[in-house]
């Protein structure tokens, strides 16, 4: 986790550790063991809330704990890793951009610069860790709200700071603007002459409201939120023992071995008819708790959580 938390993740050991954690949910100790895996990897890096196990994927962890660099860096932290790349990159009033530059870790590190500022806006005190037009600190970029205005700007990343510390507004375009672009440029004239900075440092504030940066909300952001049905949670509350909890998990996400999973996956059988009843009806998981006798009433219990 430490090093998840310092260095990017080379896609090849991802997939190791992640050999690995398939073989100890599926196979259990046994080194040799083949059985083949019940559910796809992305349903069981999905929370539980979602309708998976609630593992976690490798990739996002990464980016979500490298993450918090960022907020280090944009809050100007009394770290000496970051006055020295303040000082070394961006002491000539420049921000981070899509143009990566620095050590093989800052450049790894820029590159989910899109991410972080997506759940990101700025309080401004000084503005110096503010770019004018693509930073969220009147609500969206401006790049947004005066798009005509914007195309005409010399240089589309500058910084706040910068920007308030010019005499001459209208320097910062090219001229001559076009008609649209004049209007709003008296609107940005207004905005710019109002705008108060003060000695101090910038307060970045995240989308879930708070000024504090977890990697568990990170990750939660980066992952997305995708409605699933309540049983999901019934079933993880329930106080059943775990090994009952993910075989209901499997039962209602139709992923148990029964017959017609097995005919899915190309496995040859002598028939695939259910072996506990006389009706000659193929084994699915819904005949089996529904139309099977002694696991009829599991079925109905089941079922009822289910409307």
């Amino acid at each position: 986790m430490f090093f998840m938390s310092t260095f990017h993740l080379h896609s090849t050991v991802r997939e190791q550790i992640d050999k690995y954690r398939k073989h100890c949910l599926w196979r259990g100790s046994e080194e040799n063991n083949r059985i083949n895996a019940k559910a796809a990897w992305p349903m069981v890096t999905k929370s539980k809330e979602e309708g998976g196990l609630g593992v976690l994927d490798l990739k996002t962890q990464n980016e979500a704990l490298l993450l918090k660099n960022f907020h280090k860096f944009y809050n100007r932290a009394d770290i000496p890793w970051v006055h020295l790349i303040w000082e070394k990159y961006y002491s000539n009033g420049r921000l981070p951009n899509h143009v990566k530059k620095g050590s093989f870790w800052w450049k790894d590190v820029l590159k989910l610069l899109d991410k972080f500022k997506s759940m990101a806006s700025v309080s401004v005190t000084d503005g110096a860790s503010c770019l004018l037009w693509n930073d969220c600190w009147m609500g969206q970029p401006l790049r947004l709200t005066f798009a005509e205005l914007f195309s005409f700007a010399k240089k589309p990343l500058l910084s706040l700071q910068c920007a308030a510390s010019v005499t001459n507004i209208s320097s910062l375009f090219n001229l001559p603007l076009s008609t649209e672009a004049f209007a709003q440029f008296q609107q940005f004239k207004i905005i710019l002459q109002n705008l108060q900075l003060s000695d101090g440092v910038d307060t970045w504030m995240y989308i879930w409201g708070s000024s504090i940066f977890t990697s568990k909300k990170a990750y939660c952001q980066l992952r997305g939120r995708s409605w699933s049905h309540p049983i999901y949670k019934w079933i993880w509350k329930s106080s059943c023992q775990h090994k009952h909890k993910v075989f209901f998990w499997l039962l209602t996400n139709d992923r148990l071995s029964t017959r017609n999973i097995l005919r899915r996956k190309h496995m040859h059988l002598p028939s695939y008819n259910c072996v506990l009843c006389s009706s000659n009806s193929e084994e699915t998981v819904q005949h089996h708790f529904l139309n099977v006798k002694w696991l009829k009433p599991a079925g109905i219990l089941l079922a009822s959580q289910l409307i």
